[in-house]
């Protein structure tokens, strides 16, 4: 761009500014004026294209939307428009009587004809940015939507999470005070009657402090019971199946629930990773948790299936059913177990499918690719083959 169209291009930008900020649409007596300097300077239309473009991304870049950005676009687009006035009017006009030995009449014919097919392609050119213009305007405030609304559902999540974070603690710090606490001040008691009596009376120590023992069994295995909630061991020392044996049948005591516990002999082979495991093991507890909690269920059936790519968990019970379309939407952290079932799931790549309906109680369906190959195929005489039941 030469120095003519650098001064003018400053020129236009002050001017276009001007007109949006007084907001005069109508008023268009500044571009007309524009216009006729640039007939008078020799500016072409593309020169006047470029001018308008730079002009248009310095006062309405894309990345700022609002809400009369649209508006904005249109005055603009009129304001343009004006200024190419005069240049059209003039490529339009029959050219000035000359000698017809300075410049033939058929070459005058043939330097408009060019001037107005040059003109029409730069029209063109100019709707067609300005229909892209709005085209890529309209996407930005779609995305900017979209991005907004996830932003909303990102939070909500994690206020959810940290419900569920909090009732978690509170029901921790609960039964330790409850449980813990009331044993350890009974052991506490017990040898204080013990200090007592060991000079006067010794016929009861004997008993006195088999009952102490008991109660420190007692706490031991509470606190054991913690640690295998919070993240058993086995899980990680012995793999996915003994850890769920273990849980179902702790599960099985203290609920009083019938649980058949089935893995399929392909199962046993493979080489679950860390995440893998997690992931099984955290549904299927939460799956028995919400069981106890909400079904009032008697029966509970658990398989573990697997094929070449996949491995699958069902949990079925027979307990009461609810709407599952209502539970996944609810805003309140009493149902955040199934949204996270299914976030876990979503986590390695798999998928999650809860189905409840009236007499039929619920079912859970999650299948978790293996990635790693190691599946077999399963026989049909295969399936199930391992159960763990009440005795």
């Amino acid at each position: 761009m030469n120095t003519i169209c650098c001064k003018l291009s400053d020129q236009y930008l002050a001017a276009l500014r001007k007109h949006l900020a007084e907001g005069t649409e109508t008023d268009l007596s500044a571009a007309a004026k524009l216009g006729r300097k640039a007939l008078r300077l020799g500016v072409s239309v593309a020169d006047m294209s470029l001018i308008h473009e730079e002009a248009q991304l310095a006062l309405l870049p894309p990345e700022l939307v609002t809400e009369d950005s649209e508006k904005l676009s249109r005055w603009a687009g009129a304001f343009f428009r004006q200024t190419l006035a005069p240049l059209e009017a003039a490529v339009g006009a029959s050219p000035p009587p000359v000698a017809a030995e300075k410049q033939p009449t058929s070459t005058g014919k043939v330097n408009i004809v060019t001037l107005k097919k040059q003109l029409q392609r730069e029209t063109l050119k100019c709707k067609l940015a300005e229909k892209i213009s709005k085209e890529q305007h309209r996407q930005y405030v779609q995305l900017q939507a979209e991005s907004r609304a996830m932003q909303k559902q990102l939070q909500h999540l994690t206020y959810k999470l940290l419900c569920s974070q909090e009732e978690e603690r509170k029901r921790i710090s609960r039964e330790l005070h409850d449980e813990i606490s009331q044993i350890l001040t009974g052991i506490n008691v017990r040898l204080a009657a013990l200090k007592i009596e060991a000079s006067t009376n010794t016929g009861n120590v004997t008993r006195k402090i088999t009952n102490a023992q008991r109660l420190v069994e007692k706490s031991v295995a509470t606190v054991h019971r913690f640690a295998r909630e919070l993240r058993p061991a086995m899980l990680d020392d012995l793999g996915l199946i003994p850890a769920l044996t273990a849980y179902l049948k702790d599960a099985r005591k203290r609920a009083g629930l019938q649980i058949r516990f089935s893995v399929a002999k392909a199962v046993t082979t493979l080489a679950l990773d860390s995440a893998q495991r997690t992931v099984l093991y955290r549904i299927a507890q939460e799956a028995i948790t919400n069981i106890i909690k909400h079904a009032h269920a008697s029966r509970v059936t658990i398989c573990l299936q697997s094929d070449a790519t996949n491995i699958f968990l069902e949990v079925n019970d027979n307990g009461k059913s609810f709407s599952v379309s209502h539970a996944l939407v609810n805003k309140s952290c009493k149902h955040l177990g199934l949204i996270g079932m299914r976030e876990r799931a979503e986590m390695l790549g798999g998928k999650f499918d809860i189905k409840s309906a009236p007499g039929n109680g619920t079912s859970i369906h999650v299948h978790i690719p293996l990635h790693n190959g190691t599946g077999k195929k399963l026989k049909k005489d295969s399936i199930c083959s391992q159960k763990m039941e009440n005795s």
